[in-house]
């Protein structure tokens, strides 16, 4: 009997515990790969205990209403960001630059999509107005008693959430509406820092440099026009006329990078920034029985995988059908993440499949190479799993990731308009097998990756409990971002500078002058 009261009672303060280091948190999500790595996050957080509630859009379809680790409050709009509306900006990005020079096509993204980009972020724009404007919703959020609100920068509500609530602000971030996080909270020298869509590196030549500020000057500018045309209004609607929302929006106590500089460039940083790049990746599992069967059916010559990414459905029929032939001729087998026609080059060694375990088939044993298009969680995920990649980028940031892995010998890569040309596809993976520095260099980025104090996801969740320990994080926060930028640069001192140092050499200009005349009249005087 004893032992049952012993036993309870250490399960009662395993559960009080348990309840009272629990934190209360708010979610405001972004739909698309940018869910599927915040849902890694939210699974890690549940399993420490804390209560989380998403801030769901009655369009969403990546976010499930009901699940097992989080609450949701399904918000009403009229329109969302759904499939089709990604889906077509997608389309018209692939097909303008099969046919363009990378420079056009991105002048291409940055103006003759401007118009799009709004639209999109206007809808985002229309769920935060559903949100505050509902007073049943913001009664009980209000008395909810949340510690924090966690968000991707990406789109702007979430900031403007936590503003209106008075909750300290964590972000998941790589993108700040149109900038790399570290263009709006670091120090970011234009002569090495090269800028998302310049195809810079590090280490840049004077017209390269030149380059590289015009499209910083170009990017800047459209973030402003962002903040201005479409946040800027719900500030002043719901914070108050005079908060400026770009203040909102930098004004997080903890940036959770999702970068790590074996990966990115590297660059000065600030103390409230906390990189957990490859976050989201876990050793393998094993995979189901008929794609172990089908993989191990690949003998000595192992597999190679394919995937386009969370939002690219199929390519056109002309690269599809250059693509499979390649792969025909391999004595590898593929599998590949593909949906729509079935390519007429199609070889036995093919298995298409509409979705794959990515993770666990880049752990497996048999893994040789992986044809990705660059977005952030695959190169991350192919880094820490050490598979060369050979990369085919279509838009955003796609090409700049797999320039990082090609500047350190770990990828190869090649455009949309010319997989199709010369055998440049099949050419392109068979360097990558057969020449073994490219395994040999991912995998040694895969041992940096790995050879840390703590795991990636281990450091985020610290981080964020931090937060709620300390009610925020203010005193790793600068407030940089709030001075005009003529201060920040010193400008202003160094006007006043110059003015003094020209005002003395002036002034004693002046007297030598003086004393020249005064001489000069002595002497005349005496003649």
């Amino acid at each position: 009997m004893r032992q049952i009261c012993f036993c309870s009672a250490v399960l009662l303060l395993v559960l009080i515990t348990r309840t009272c280091q629990g934190g209360n948190i708010l979610v405001f999500p972004t739909e698309g790969s940018h869910w599927l790595n915040m849902d890694v996050l939210l699974q890690a957080l549940h399993s420490r205990g804390h209560n989380l509630t998403i801030l769901r859009s009655s369009k969403s379809w990546y976010i499930k209403d009901n699940s097992s680790y989080y609450h949701t409050y399904n918000v009403e709009v009229k329109r969302g960001l759904d499939q089709k509306f990604i889906a077509e900006i997608l389309s018209q990005v692939t097909a303008f630059e099969r046919g363009t020079l990378p420079l056009i096509n991105f002048l291409y993204l940055t103006f003759g999509l401007f118009d799009t980009f709004i639209e999109a972020h206007t809808i985002i724009s229309e769920f935060v107005s559903a949100i505050l404007d509902d007073q049943v919703l913001m009664s009980t959020l209000k008395h909810s008693k949340f510690d924090l609100v966690l968000t991707d920068p990406c789109w702007g509500g979430g900031a403007i959430v936590a503003k209106y609530l008075n909750l300290p602000l964590v972000y998941n971030v790589r993108w700040v509406l149109a900038l790399e996080g570290h263009l709006t909270i670091a120090p970011s020298p234009l002569s090495y820092i090269p800028i998302t869509g310049s195809g810079n590196t590090d280490k840049m030549a004077f017209f390269q440099r030149v380059k590289n500020m015009l499209l910083y000057m170009t990017t800047q500018t459209q973030n402003y026009l962002l903040a201005k045309l479409v946040y800027q209004k719900l500030c002043d609607k719901y914070i108050a006329p005079g908060n400026d929302f770009m203040e909102l929006l930098l004004n997080a106590d903890i940036w959770l990078m999702r970068v790590d500089f074996v990966f990115e460039f590297p660059r000065p940083t600030m103390p409230n920034a906390v990189y957990i790049g490859g976050f989201q990746c876990k050793p393998a599992k094993p995979l189901p029985e008929d794609l172990e069967k089908f993989v191990q059916s690949s003998g000595e010559h192992g597999i190679i995988i394919m995937s386009m990414g969370t939002f690219v459905a199929n390519l056109s029929m002309d690269i599809t059908n250059e693509i499979a032939a390649a792969f025909a001729k391999l004595p590898q087998k593929v599998i590949w993440r593909h949906k729509g026609e079935r390519p007429a080059t199609l070889g036995n060694n093919t298995l298409l499949v509409d979705w794959m375990p990515q993770n666990d088939l880049l752990g497996h044993p048999k893994m040789r190479l992986f044809v990705a298009h660059g977005g952030t969680n695959g190169v991350q995920e192919a880094i820490y799993h050490g598979v060369p990649v050979v990369g085919l980028p279509l838009f955003f940031d796609q090409y700049d990731n797999l320039l990082r892995l090609k500047e350190r010998g770990a990828a190869k890569m090649l455009s949309v308009n010319t997989v199709d040309k010369d055998d440049n596809f099949l050419t392109a993976i068979r360097e990558v097998l057969t020449e073994p520095s490219y395994k040999m260099n991912m995998q040694r980025l895969s041992r940096l990756h790995r050879d840390q104090p703590m795991k990636p996801l281990d450091t985020a969740l610290f981080w964020i409990e931090y937060v709620m320990r300390h009610k925020g994080a203010a005193h790793l926060r600068t407030d940089s971002y709030k001075m005009p930028w003529y201060s920040y640069h010193s400008v202003d001192a160094f006007l006043v500078l110059t003015g003094a140092v020209l005002l003395t050499l002036l002034t004693i200009f002046i007297l030598m002058r003086c004393c020249c005349t005064i001489m000069c009249k002595h002497k005349v005087k005496r003649d």
